[in-house]
């Protein structure tokens, strides 16, 4: 059952009347829940590594497996929100979201882990069918803002799933904690399927899911908006992966002798993203605003790793320097957002699924780079590096401006 009029299924219909008031907080809801189960195995590293007798290195291709799950199903999943009925597709990845974790519950071997894990991954990306969802329900003078209020969401399950995974695991072991996820996730199965309007395809013209894929594909060239968003986007978010990376050694180091939970609790200092997401969607709404907004939020996100070049030498510059990046990289995430689902309604998914994909690939970037960077030269490395990262972004967005090339 939807809260929204089946006459919804017609493109004018979104716009004819306002959203349910608890629709937004309620999509928001779903998106954290959805992406938090990626970041609950990242914590729990030690404790699987034990479970299966192995060493935390041995254990490496379970969270491995999940991002690498999550990449696959933004490209191989993501647009058949644009084909098929999209509140089909959602239950569909929903319910096998589920099961998935039920499986990581009773794993008794690293590789039925990793198998389970590469599916938590490919069906977390359910979290990719609702944003282009709330994008097209959302009335054009408001999309900004319903995007940023449900990304506000999405960012607490990244940051909180690292911090409830690390306390429930310390305290009842890592089988609870999947087992807890399946039971949250079926709950928010059956608010979905109460909730999400049962909408027509956007586009019906690919014939067969390989015309699909490669339609999603072709997106990429089409539109050099959407080459922009992605490419600065994995540039900004390859800075914030660098962050996250290098904290844990760095507060492991002789500068604080801190543990994981130490670093997890960080997660928390970056609730303050969440802040900021629907002022940044409500400026980006305003003529000209994505490119203001990125500009901004681009400029904090450089202006983190001053704060953070000082963070060995005191905690303050750490919990400051990681408000300002998760500020900015959530204002320049809407930001992008905003521009890229005003260039083809009917391609909503798709666009999004190339644009996401990008953004993750400049993630592993940071994550790669990071590691090597603190062997390389410890946390001044890693601070060079993400300045590095955040600078070209700021750059690139600085010259290249599509809409004035085009």
């Amino acid at each position: 059952m939807s809260t929204l009029s089946p006459a919804a299924g017609s493109p004018a219909a979104p716009h004819a009347a306002p959203l349910p008031r608890a629709f937004l907080p309620l999509m928001a809801l779903a998106c954290g829940v959805a992406v938090a189960n990626i970041y609950y195995v990242q914590p729990l590293l030690a404790q699987l590594a034990a479970a299966f007798h192995t060493s935390v290195g041995g254990i490496s291709s379970v969270p491995a497996a999940t991002q690498l799950g999550y990449a696959v199903g933004l490209i191989a999943l993501g647009p058949l929100g644009d084909r098929y009925p999209r509140h089909r597709v959602i239950m569909g990845m929903g319910a096998a979201l589920v099961l998935v974790l039920l499986a990581a519950t009773f794993a008794v071997s690293v590789p039925m882990m990793a198998v389970a894990s590469l599916g938590i991954g490919l069906t977390a990306s359910v979290a990719q069918q609702l944003i282009p969802l709330v994008a097209h329900l959302a009335p054009a003078e408001r999309r900004g803002r319903a995007v940023g209020l449900v990304m506000s969401g999405l960012l607490v399950g990244i940051l909180g799933g690292r911090v409830i995974a690390g306390l429930l695991g310390q305290w009842l072991g890592w089988r609870t904690v999947y087992g807890l996820a399946a039971l949250i996730n079926l709950g928010s199965l059956l608010m979905l399927w109460r909730v999400v309007p049962r909408l027509a395809p956007d586009d019906t013209s690919a014939r067969g899911y390989p015309q699909l894929v490669a339609s999603t594909l072709a997106q990429f060239g089409r539109h050099a908006e959407l080459r922009s968003a992605g490419l600065v986007g994995g540039l900004f978010f390859g800075a914030f992966s660098v962050f996250w990376v290098g904290l844990t050694p760095l507060l492991a180091s002789p500068a604080y002798h801190l543990g994981p939970a130490a670093a997890g609790l960080f997660g928390i200092l970056g609730l303050s993203g969440a802040v900021v997401a629907p002022l940044s969607g409500r400026r980006s709404d305003r003529p000209g605003g994505p490119r203001r907004v990125m500009f901004v939020a681009l400029s904090a996100v450089f202006a983190s790793w001053g704060l953070f070049a000082f963070g060995a030498h005191g905690l303050a510059w750490l919990v400051l320097g990681v408000a300002v990046l998760d500020m900015g990289v959530q204002g320049a995430h809407i930001a992008n957002q905003t521009r890229i689902f005003a260039l083809d309604a009917a391609s909503r998914s798709r666009i999004n699924a190339v644009y996401m994909t990008l953004y993750f690939l400049g993630g592993a970037a940071g994550t790669l780079v990071a590691g090597q960077a603190w062997a390389f030269g410890g946390w001044t490395a890693v601070a060079a590096a993400g300045a590095g990262f955040s600078l070209l972004a700021l750059l690139l967005h600085a010259v290249w401006n599509p809409r004035r090339a085009g």
